[in-house]
């Protein structure tokens, strides 16, 4: 029983997070040139590859949105493992 509740609290800890993420984008930023080397922002949607230009003024802004989506999906990926664990508790009770 205790180890279940320090469960559901973890879980709640990660929905709080969730709610502090901010703007996040899938995908990543990518340098492309050989001599003039240019920041570019890659996201695959429906096999397709799109490709903005950032420029070095918002090639920091896209690093960060695509660290936070990847913060997203540290969480969803903890929660799920939580949230199986609860499940399979149930289902032994």
């Amino acid at each position: 029983m205790q180890k279940q509740a320090k469960t559901k609290r973890r879980i709640q800890t990660l929905q709080k997070q969730l709610g502090k993420l901010g703007p996040l984008m899938r995908g990543t930023v990518v340098v492309i040139g050989t001599r003039n080397k240019q920041p570019y922002f890659s996201l695959n949607k429906n096999k397709k590859t799109r490709l903005i230009y950032l420029g070095r003024k918002r090639e920091v802004k896209a690093r960060r949105m695509s660290a936070t989506y990847k913060k997203l999906l540290d969480i969803i990926e903890e929660m799920t493992v939580l949230n199986m664990e609860l499940l399979k508790n149930d289902a032994q009770e």
